[in-house]
């Protein structure tokens, strides 16, 4: 099993307290928080993408710039890239320049985004957001891995020999497919032979289950070698203390706060991924995604899970109102006591040798 930390910014005041950092102060720690993540033996660290509500990532770009910098081995990732807004000229090259920054560390995850407000903002129709995604990916795929490409589509202007600069480091990166609510995403990944990510975060296992279900048999009707289909999963919180008891009443202030705003912010839609499916963290932790308890029963629920996804990465999130020390202990709880437990029981091909899709410039401890 691979590690990843996800960091899709928020910067939301405490839901208790009210109180709130500065911005200068939350974007500092999302670099601090990797150098740390390197350090600790984490494979990945990626950065989510949001252009509305209480975030600030507007510019993963931006970020992946300084921790291509400020780090030397992990690989760098999104979580996600919001393709559906973007111009695949653009990404390819902004995406090659970091790819060049970090020595070959990047993969990136691709997904349509959980917000709707956000293609207003870039004048896009949200009624169009799989054909954006399906269209944006295949240009971009041929970007990365072509030069001169010609190109005639629907929603972005034709090109006529075109190479894009810089170039990725040592040939295409790697693109993840995020899923969470549709079949277009994974069976965009199963068409071309990618991975997916699969979100994990507010809805039942047996949601997310159907897709990747899904996933692996389009994968194989499409002609592909299943040990292509790599799967990532996210996770609905973490928390870690000495007891479960502990656990649960020390993070329960926060879950139930966040998720009864989120349900306030969402009232009247009831389309799935949008809210969590648990409003209590007894129920989270019970019957959901959300990993808070002993660094042990953590462990037990990742394999738990895995018997179910079989995924080959477990993506973490650690809440940002939680007091800065506290956010640096659980990760490094999590680092050197849940994942010796869980590599114990769970292996992968993942980013070794036999991986020949992985990002080049990746090194394992």
């Amino acid at each position: 099993m691979r590690f990843q930390v996800l960091d899709i910014v928020p910067h939301a005041p405490h839901p208790v307290t009210g109180e709130i950092i500065s911005v200068h102060e939350r974007l500092t720690r999302v670099v601090e928080t990797a150098v740390l993540a390197e350090r600790l033996g984490f494979d990945s660290y990626a950065v989510g993408e949001r252009h509305a509500g209480e975030f600030v990532s507007s510019a993963p770009t931006v970020l992946l710039g300084a921790l291509a910098q400020a780090t030397e081995r992990i690989l760098l990732s999104t979580g996600v890239t919001v393709l559906s807004l973007l111009d695949p000229v653009r990404v390819a090259e902004d995406y090659a320049t970091i790819d060049q920054l970090s020595g070959g560390r990047l993969e990136i995850v691709i997904g349509k985004g959980n917000e709707d407000k956000h293609f207003p903002l870039f004048g896009l129709e949200l009624e169009k957001q799989y054909e954006y995604l399906t269209e944006n990916y295949e240009l971009l795929r041929r970007l990365l891995r072509e030069e001169r490409v010609s190109w005639t589509g629907t929603h972005h202007a034709d090109l006529d020999a075109v190479t894009t600069f810089p170039r990725p480091f040592d040939g295409p990166f790697r693109i993840w497919h995020g899923s969470a609510t549709s079949t277009v995403a994974v069976d965009l990944a199963a068409k071309w032979g990618d991975p997916i990510f699969t979100a994990n975060a507010f809805q039942p296992r047996e949601n997310y289950l159907v897709l990747i279900d899904r996933y692996r048999e389009q994968l194989e009707a499409n002609g592909h070698d299943p040990a292509v289909g790599y799967v990532g999963s996210g996770s609905g919180g973490l928390f870690l203390a000495d007891t479960d008891e502990e656990a649960v009443a020390q993070y329960r202030p926060i879950y139930e706060g966040f998720a009864a705003k989120l349900k306030a912010a969402h009232a009247g839609d009831d389309r799935p991924g949008k809210v969590t499916s648990y409003a209590t963290v007894e129920e989270a932790v019970a019957h959901g995604p959300a990993l808070v308890g002993t660094p042990e029963r953590v462990a037990e629920k990742i394999v738990e899970y895995h018997k179910s996804y079989r995924h080959d990465v477990q993506s973490v999130s650690i809440n940002p109102v939680l007091p800065y020390a506290q956010q640096n202990e659980v990760l490094s709880r999590f680092a050197e006591e849940v994942v010796p437990l869980v590599r114990r029981e769970l292996t992968t091909t993942l980013w070794t040798e036999a991986d020949q899709g992985r990002a080049k410039g990746f090194r394992t401890l």
